[in-house]
């Protein structure tokens, strides 16, 4: 049963190495999938280097330029699918996301009946640790607005930690997903709901990065706002 993360880096050059080392002293097997848009810092050529040590395992995939988290984990699951792996994950490369949790997400696809699984901030014993207040307001506002608008059932709408069943995303058509921001998390989700698989959301502590700079913009959070609408009645 092969299971592949697929982590998108811009200048992730302060963590690779440690998320990549976490993710494989994992006690059970997951294969890791970088897809790097062009990061000026080094974070693909820290990759490159640690592919001998982890032959078979570790992959990467170099894009030109910043083309974005959702653009960027298309072309991984796009890569997953026709590397014949059975689960696929979306984690960060900054450890806002805990990879022990990867764990967890497995078992609720394998073993509890979830043709998909988020990692939630916002379900019983989800949290969020070191985010100034407006942050949490904002994206907590944001799920809550993405629920009334579409009567969705996921609590999290805009999280970024996840596994899918192969046969998730072999039903969402690719090709058509039409967000590259954050907006993307929530368009996945929407469709898989659509699409009937069930989703079910796990409790995450979910810790702001330690080293790095955030991505998010403006822009960013225009596309979600606006997004949900186009979505809906698209």
């Amino acid at each position: 049963m092969k299971k592949i993360v697929i982590i998108p880096t811009y200048n992730e050059i302060e963590n690779i190495e440690k998320i990549i080392r976490k993710v494989f002293s994992l006690v059970d097997e997951f294969h890791i999938l970088i897809v790097d848009d062009g990061s000026p810092d080094g974070t693909a050529e820290e990759v490159k280097k640690m592919q001998p040590e982890f032959r078979n395992k570790l992959f990467i995939l170099e894009r030109n330029g910043k083309q974005g988290l959702g653009t960027a984990y298309i072309s991984g699951f796009k890569w997953g699918l026709e590397n014949q792996y059975d689960y696929l994950f979306e984690m960060d490369a900054d450890f806002s996301h805990n990879p022990d949790d990867l764990l967890r997400l497995f078992d609720t696809c394998h073993t509890k009946g979830a043709d998909m699984s988020v990692g939630s901030r916002y379900v019983t014993g989800g949290r969020v640790e070191n985010w100034p207040l407006n942050r949490v307001l904002i994206s907590y506002g944001a799920s809550v607005y993405v629920r009334l608008i579409t009567w969705m059932r996921v609590k999290d709408c805009t999280a970024g930690f996840v596994c899918y069943k192969r046969k998730v995303l072999e039903n969402i058509p690719l090709d058509d997903i039409r967000f590259i921001g954050y907006a993307f998390q929530i368009e996945m989700k929407y469709r898989a709901w659509k699409a009937g698989f069930i989703i079910k959301e796990i409790p995450i502590t979910f810790i702001d990065r330690k080293e790095g700079h955030s991505k998010m913009s403006k822009g960013i959070i225009k596309e979600a706002i606006l997004g949900v609408w186009k979505m809906k009645f698209s």
